[in-house]
């Protein structure tokens, strides 16, 4: 699984012209300048025929929690502490950094 996010993937392809192909998609995301995580991306999703980003964003695999802008600490203390049985880690309540309690306090 690429370590990118859903947005970051849809940047690098902001210029294709659907209906695309998996290879098209992989070259304008390199040409864009892509990251190799969102290369990687690119790379696991099955070869078919796109018909919008839309479609891209559903068959892309990225971190589960990508988008929901946890820190990596965040998510340390998330998998630390546990949760309820069967819940995944990247849905567990999320703790606050110190110095935010602290401002917030």
């Amino acid at each position: 699984m690429a370590h990118t996010s859903v947005p970051e993937v849809l940047d690098a392809i902001k210029d294709v012209d659907f209906p695309a192909g998996k290879d098209e998609l992989l070259t304008a995301a390199r040409s864009a300048g892509a990251s190799d995580e969102v290369i990687k991306a690119l790379r696991g999703i099955p070869p078919e025929q796109y018909t919008s980003r839309e479609d891209v964003a559903r068959s892309v695999r990225v971190d589960p929690d990508s988008d929901l802008g946890h820190t990596a600490g965040q998510r340390a203390e998330q998998a630390r502490e546990g949760g309820k049985p069967g819940l995944s880690q990247h849905l567990r309540d999320t703790p606050k950094p110190p110095i935010q309690e602290e401002l917030e306090g």
